[in-house]
């Protein structure tokens, strides 16, 4: 580990009540009290986790007011001595003190160095230093709790306990090819492939809610689909609570996408609103149409909205053949207009429950946002103990785990030999191994903590 002393602002750099400046490495103390001015006492002869008040001065010239936290290492985030100073949150006072525990010996941290030397000193692993960002950059309820989990080591516990089972394969695969005499193989395989079954159902429920923990982490992307003039833009507008769409009685109003964040029960949607689908001679309509093509096969939920005072035509048909092999809902929308097209005519043409809808009065809406939580199976979040992985990295490590365990049976089914056994099963443990930041190479490392900010 490095042995050098970091700093950084941990609070942000805005204004508040409170700012935050961390010192962290072996000399904290020493750079502390020749920055921080204890009426009778120092930083270095006080007690672990104790607030001190105090001064922060410059030379002699005094810069403000604050506390001082002194924690003794081991027993800090970092693992190391730390320091932190509370001062009056202005970017102007964070900035000067900073400026003067670096001039008395520290240096400015790099991002993520703080997580990073506690991913070092054995305090976090690394699925617990990379929940730590997460949780700083949580957008919706799901994953705050998903990333507390994480922090709380619930992605750690499960994988050390997958390991901890391929392990005991291994160890008596070894064991018996060192020691043929007194540890018989006999009846091995069929005990192994007995084994293997649920180790990789866990493993492929790992994955599968990865998939789902990711779209319900960064936000259901919600594409809108529909004619031309159909409500689309007045649905956006609803659901984000002001005007951020034009709304006209002019059809092709929208000419191109627009993106806005909205939470529905504790998760966030990515509405995309788009230009109205039909066939047009008009250039730049053309562009947008073509647009919203492409934003309904990277949809993760289309709502297609349909105007129930006209009747379906071609256009209606073309958008109902996007919703194909996607999570969908539609909107019948304009209730509260004579209608030309009913609810049961609409569920035999899509194959698909329609809600009754009104953007104009805001009828439909609570049981719209009821039935994308359903979709989602996010009623209950927070409810169950299944673990939750939302991290793509996580995600490739299960996947290359659990192809490695299918080559063990693959093995097993062959007849091959034990040490074939020895060797996937090891690949297998390895590569769950990297979730915890067991082997992983120094320049990902690096990478990882790069991404987290400054003070963290």
């Amino acid at each position: 580990m490095a042995a050098d002393t970091i700093a950084a602002i941990a609070s942000g750099l805005t204004y508040g009540g409170i700012g935050v400046i961390r010192i962290s490495g072996e000399q904290a103390f020493s750079v502390g009290d020749q920055v921080v001015r204890l009426k009778g006492k120092t930083l270095t002869g006080s007690r672990s986790h104790t607030l001190h008040y105090g001064f922060v001065y410059d030379g002699e010239e005094p810069v403000d007011e604050v506390l001082a936290v002194v924690m003794r290492g081991p027993h800090s985030f970092t693992g190391e001595d730390t320091v932190e100073i509370q001062c009056h949150g202005g970017p102007l006072i964070m900035k000067k003190i900073l400026e003067t525990v670096i001039k008395n010996g520290a240096r400015l941290a790099e991002p993520g160095e703080f997580s990073k030397r506690a991913f070092l000193s054995g305090r976090l692993d690394l699925s617990q230093a990379e929940a730590v960002m997460n949780l700083i950059e949580a957008q919706n309820e799901f994953a705050r709790k998903a990333s507390l989990e994480q922090l709380n080591g619930a992605v750690s516990r499960k994988v050390k306990e997958l390991r901890e089972q391929i392990l005991y394969q291994i160890a008596f695969i070894e064991a018996a090819l060192d020691d043929p005499e007194h540890i018989s193989t006999e009846g091995y395989r069929e005990k192994l492939k007995l084994l293997l079954n649920p180790l990789i159902h866990e493993v492929q429920d790992l994955i599968e809610g990865a998939e789902k923990g990711k779209i319900l982490s960064d936000g259901i992307r919600t594409v809108i689909l529909g004619r031309p003039n159909a409500g689309k833009s007045s649905l956006l507008n609803l659901l984000v609570g002001e005007e951020r769409a034009i709304v006209t009685e002019i059809a092709g109003t929208t000419r191109d996408t627009l993106e806005e964040n909205v939470r529905v029960g504790g998760i966030s949607l990515r509405l995309i609103d788009t230009a109205g689908i039909r066939q047009t001679d008009d250039r730049v309509e053309k562009i947008g149409v073509e647009r919203a093509r492409e934003q309904a096969g990277k949809a993760d939920l289309i709502i297609y909205v349909v105007d129930s005072s006209e009747p379906l035509d071609e256009n209606d048909r073309e958008i109902l053949s996007l919703l194909k092999g996607k999570k969908g809902l539609i909107l019948l929308n304009k209730s509260d207009l004579m209608p030309v097209l009913t609810a049961k005519e609409m569920e035999r043409e899509a194959g698909q429950p329609v809600i009754p809808f009104s953007a104009k009065e805001g009828t439909g809406r609570k049981e719209l946002e009821q039935r994308i939580l359903h979709l989602f199976d996010v009623g209950s979040i927070g409810t169950n103990h299944q673990v939750s992985i939302t991290n793509l990295r996580h995600k490739e490590a299960l996947i290359r785990a659990r192809k490695s365990l299918e080559l063990v049976e693959h093995s097993i089914e062959e007849e091959m030999p034990e040490d074939f056994y020895s060797i996937d099963l090891m690949d297998s443990y390895r590569e769950l191994g990297l979730i915890l930041g067991e082997e992983v190479e120094d320049d990902l490392v690096n990478e990882i903590f790069s991404k987290f900010c400054m003070g963290k």
